[in-house]
């Protein structure tokens, strides 16, 4: 038995074994008129695949594939799916379904639906397993099947559908754009992309870091200036100057939240994207009052953001950085463990499926 009964994965087993990957077969939800099946080409690696196969988030039993930036090509289309035709190259990211029925999904609000489907990890209505990217194949609703314009390589386009619109969709919702002052906190997998997105909007962009070594890259990235967070009292020159910090690290139980807020301009946002594994260190209420300071938070975007994110990035040539392992148990052990250890620059995709599948 093979494609399209069933399809291959590298899993992990348990958390105990997060750095052992074999190969296993995986058995699709019952294909619906709605949905696309993608063959994957490549596949990123994040932060939230290590937190998972950790076991960081929680338990959970293999053997589970991983992998939520993924590009490939449609090779099977419902006859109720729209915007796709087999053979068109798409991404799917970390959201496969939602009940695109309640207010929320038709608010354009998909991706906060009580219903929201993960594109792993997670289970259908039915009870079958959504399996991720780092397979043969992966079937969604054609509704988060997003095409890939011509002009992104599929090996940077794969970022691009996690980080890239998790960091793109607070900017846009926030209003920023040319006359907003925004800071980039953490030049990682997700700040050296809200830099460029920033930068693209048209905002005055900073990027707060505590490497100096980083300055050149935030620089090159679209920062108009760097600021040394690890330098004391930085936060004094920066009072009430940002319309919105993007908190980007998952190390905001560390920070000084309450001198952070401080640099707000009256309203502005301290936004958290990184989602770590640790609770924040806890806030007296007074902290908001002095700038009327919002401390919110994101994740993903919705449909319409995805689309706009990958024309705006085709139209400009914003890219992730990325490095490039090879599908197999081998390359999946290293991503992994790499990333853990933050020993990458600044994003990982996987390639090569075509050989590890023998396609």
């Amino acid at each position: 038995m093979g494609y399209p009964e069933t399809f291959e994965g590298f899993c992990v087993d348990s958390p105990k074994t997060w750095t052992t990957y074999k190969k296993h077969t995986l058995e699709p939800k019952p294909f619906a008129e709605t949905d696309v099946d993608v063959e994957i080409e490549c596949c990123g690696v994040c932060d939230s695949d290590v937190l998972t196969v950790t076991g960081a988030w929680g338990d959970f039993q293999g053997p589970l594939c991983v992998g939520h930036e993924i590009v490939g090509r449609a090779v099977r289309v419902g006859n109720e799916a729209k915007d796709v035709k087999q053979g068109d190259r798409v991404g799917v990211g970390a959201q496969v379904g939602s009940c695109l029925e309640c207010d929320i999904c038709k608010s354009q609000n998909e991706n906060y639906c009580p219903k929201k489907i993960d594109t792993y990890n997670a289970k259908y209505p039915d009870g079958s397993t959504a399996h991720g990217g780092w397979a043969s194949h992966i079937r969604a609703h054609w509704y988060y099947v997003f095409p890939i314009p011509s002009a992104i390589h599929s090996a940077e386009a794969a970022p691009l559908l996690c980080a890239g619109v998790t960091t793109y969709s607070p900017l846009v919702r926030a209003g920023i754009g040319p006359g907003k002052r925004v800071g980039v906190l953490g030049i990682g997998g997700l700040g050296h992309m809200a830099l460029q997105w920033s930068r693209a909007l048209g905002a005055e962009t900073y990027a707060l870091t505590h490497s100096p070594h980083k300055k050149a890259d935030a620089l090159l990235l679209g920062a108009h200036d760097v600021v040394v967070t690890t330098d004391p009292g930085w936060t004094d020159a920066w009072q009430f100057k940002f319309d919105l910090i993007l908190d980007c690290t998952d190390k905001t139980h560390q920070f000084d939240v309450p001198k952070i807020l401080g640099t707000l301009g009256i309203g502005g946002q301290y936004h958290i994207l990184g989602a770590g594994d640790a609770p924040l260190a806890p806030l007296p209420a007074g902290v908001f009052m002095p700038n009327a300071a919002k401390m919110t938070g994101s994740h993903l975007g919705d449909r319409q953001e995805v689309l706009a994110m990958l024309d705006l990035a085709a139209r400009t040539g914003i890219k992730p950085s990325i490095e490039t392992l090879p599908l197999g148990e081998e390359g999946c052990r290293e991503a992994v463990e790499r990333l853990k250890e933050n020993k990458v620059h600044y994003r990982f995709t996987l390639t090569d499926f075509d050989k590890a599948f023998g396609g």
